[in-house]
């Protein structure tokens, strides 16, 4: 990310009317809305259905992107104008850094939104996994977050240490060349027990435990493995609290965190999937859900605020395995279902609570800083929403006296896709290389420079001010999207449109998937 400015959770909440504490004094009604609710379901999903072609042709594009922002010693390339790039990231700590991705159009490589993209990833794939396998996309996709995972593994060499970034984030925006070429000094920042980073390691703990079952199945050892760093990374980020933009202030231009609860939730939540241990479980009903849960307030799902995907993960256990779990950690549980309800509530259009951060087109629009973030996670929340009503036979969605049934979560959610894709305004599709009318002069070193050209660090900047389209296709890349008043302006200096991230891709690579056709989900990941 280049000048994103400092986040603020109040970019990423609107509120809802929820009847929370009446909930709470009414444990006993909840607990029979619950039963009443919820039809015992089979763990294995139906076969796919028909393949919408037009998602399957955006999703094998949009899952490139990953190929592109690849560093180290690249394997199979398939991205003929990529070569290797980063083969010394990590030496001087004697690690080897060499593999994970690089954040966005620069060639840093920050360990907090990279962890959030193999998460993101890995979700995805755990719900719609045979959807990508339907279309041939599910072994890319497991390789790219493998790509990611190898680089997170190195980054942990010890329980209670964790290398979060390569790269001098001044130094890396003083030139403009490609990654190949790349001359300036890489130093690396880590978290430890004097200088700890909650919310990194916990979103890393988050990514290990979710790619872990990911891998179980096919790679058992590499599962394990996963899980052994999962579980010392969420014992490092819960006994050594503190926030990481706090203790290592200079990351703060460009991911700072806003707080660490959430964090904690989501990567309990993943622990609790992977492993089934119910301490996880208690750790965010019964002991942590007051503090860091803000029941009945939602919030936007991305990098820096997890709860709006914890309260839809939570969910599912809501929606598949109450009969297993203690009375007060199921209470808990409706608590994190009925926010997660409200978030979906405040994203359909003709909702009593829906929120009013969208175009006129539609469009969910939070901030004018990569604005499609938000639309693509509400819509990647909603689809799998709409599909763990299906897959539990919950008919219905209340939202303040009005229902909605999960096909009407699905049209939001194809509503925002389409508008992506080019059904808005500008005519334009905001995932390059996907239709004919895309962004020409996407911010991104690599795509602007040619192969051939030799430029060092400050001569190259020549390639950001030219005027001709990008040499080389950023093919996959997610621009950040239009402006309120829905007008995008294709410009290779304009960072807050057009620079691509890899977790604007995770997300739409999750939405797309969920979009390919109308199976339902597994009631379990296991």
């Amino acid at each position: 990310m280049e000048t994103e400015p400092k986040k603020s959770k109040g970019w990423c909440w609107w509120i809802v009317v929820l009847a929370i504490a009446a909930m709470v004094a009414a444990s006993a009604t909840l607990t029979i809305w619950s039963n009443a609710r919820h039809s015992k379901v089979s763990s294995v999903r139906g076969r796919p259905g028909k393949i919408a072609e037009k998602y399957a042709d955006a999703l094998k594009i949009a899952i490139q992107f990953f190929d592109i922002q690849k560093s180290g010693k690249l394997v199979n390339n398939k991205i003929d104008w990529r070569g290797d790039s980063g083969l010394e990231d990590g030496h001087e700590e004697m690690l080897d850094l060499s593999k994970g991705m690089y954040d966005a159009g620069d060639h840093m490589k920050f360990g907090f939104p990279m962890a959030f993209t193999a998460t993101v990833l890995s979700w995805g794939i755990l719900e719609y996994g045979d959807h990508m396998k339907a279309v041939k996309q599910l072994d890319n996709a497991q390789a790219s977050l493998k790509w990611i995972t190898d680089y997170l593994i190195n980054a942990h060499p010890s329980p209670n240490l964790l290398y979060i970034q390569v790269g001098d984030p001044e130094l890396d925006h003083e030139c403009w060349e490609r990654p190949e070429a790349m001359t300036e000094k890489r130093p690396v920042i880590q978290v430890n027990t004097s200088f700890p980073g909650t919310e990194v390691a916990a979103e890393t703990a988050a990514a290990m435990a979710s790619a872990s079952l990911v891998f179980k199945k096919i790679n058992s050892s590499y599962s394990n493995l996963l899980l052994k760093h999962a579980r010392q990374l969420f014992t490092f980020a819960d006994t050594c609290r503190g926030s990481y933009s706090v203790n290592i202030p200079q990351v703060q231009p460009y991911y700072n965190s806003t707080g660490y609860g959430d964090e904690l939730l989501w990567a309990a939540s993943w622990l609790f999937h992977a492993t089934r241990d119910e301490s996880y479980l208690k750790y965010v009903t019964l002991q942590n859900g007051d503090a860091f849960a803000n029941w009945g307030t939602p919030t936007w799902f991305c990098w820096d605020d997890k709860l709006a995907g914890t309260q839809v993960l939570l969910s599912r256990v809501n929606f598949f395995d109450t009969t297993e779990i203690s009375d007060g950690e199921n209470i808990g549980l409706q608590m994190y279902r009925k926010t997660a309800e409200a978030v979906i509530c405040g994203l359909l259009p003709d909702s009593p609570t829906a929120t009013s951060s969208r175009t006129d087109s539609g469009l969910i629009w939070v901030t004018e800083w990569n604005p499609l973030q938000h639309s693509v996670a509400s819509a990647f929340l909603a689809v799998i929403y709409s599909d763990y009503m299906l897959t539990s036979k919950t008919e219905t969605l209340y939202c303040s006296g009005k229902q909605y049934k999960p096909e009407d979560l699905r049209k939001f959610a194809i509503s925002q896709t389409e508008y992506v894709l080019g059904n808005n305004p500008m005519n334009m599709c905001y995932l390059v290389g996907y239709g004919s009318n895309y962004p020409q002069y996407v911010h991104h070193r690599g795509a602007s420079i040619p192969v051939d050209a030799e430029t060092g660090c400050h001569d190259g900047f020549k390639w950001l001010e030219s005027l001709d389209p990008n040499p080389n296709l950023a093919v996959g890349a997610l621009v950040g999207g239009p402006f309120l008043n829905e007008t995008y302006i294709d410009s290779r200096n304009n960072t807050m449109q057009g620079e691509p991230s890899t977790y604007n891709s995770a997300l739409l690579v999750g939405l797309l998937s969920g979009l390919l056709t109308s199976s339902s989900v597994v009631s379990s990941f296991s």
